[in-house]
């Protein structure tokens, strides 16, 4: 069986590996196997972090949307179950936005809710 020096490959493999660490505090920026594991353990957090984004924003569009529907004379729950009585369906982000950016879009969200559960009572 041939022998096999692995030159480039090994090489290029080990440059990418050092371009990613670059910045990284002492040794993990310079020396390889140190470098490894702390891109490995970046990438881990990384891979982690995309899904608590995701999780972060929804608890923040639900923490606006209920501060706007106190100043409408509703809790949250009252408001998302109008709302859903009164067949609107918009999901949190976009709820969120009218609440911050259009006071009056937002008060109209809310009659309806009212509407909706004062006839269903």
């Amino acid at each position: 069986m041939p022998r096999v020096k692995r030159g480039s490959k090994r090489n290029d493999r080990r440059k990418k590996i050092l371009d990613r660490a670059s910045g990284y505090f002492l040794t993990k920026s310079k020396l390889y196997q140190a470098a490894q594991e702390a891109v490995e353990r970046g990438l881990k957090f990384a891979y982690s972090g995309r899904r608590q984004k995701k999780r972060q924003f929804r608890s923040l569009w639900i923490v606006r949307i209920g501060a706007a529907a106190k100043l409408h004379g509703l809790s949250y729950s009252q408001l998302i179950h109008g709302l859903k009585l009164a067949g609107v369906e918009l999901d949190r982000k976009v709820l969120a936005d009218i609440a911050v950016h259009d006071d009056a879009g937002f008060a109209s969200l809310t009659q309806q809710a009212k509407q909706a559960l004062n006839s269903a009572a």
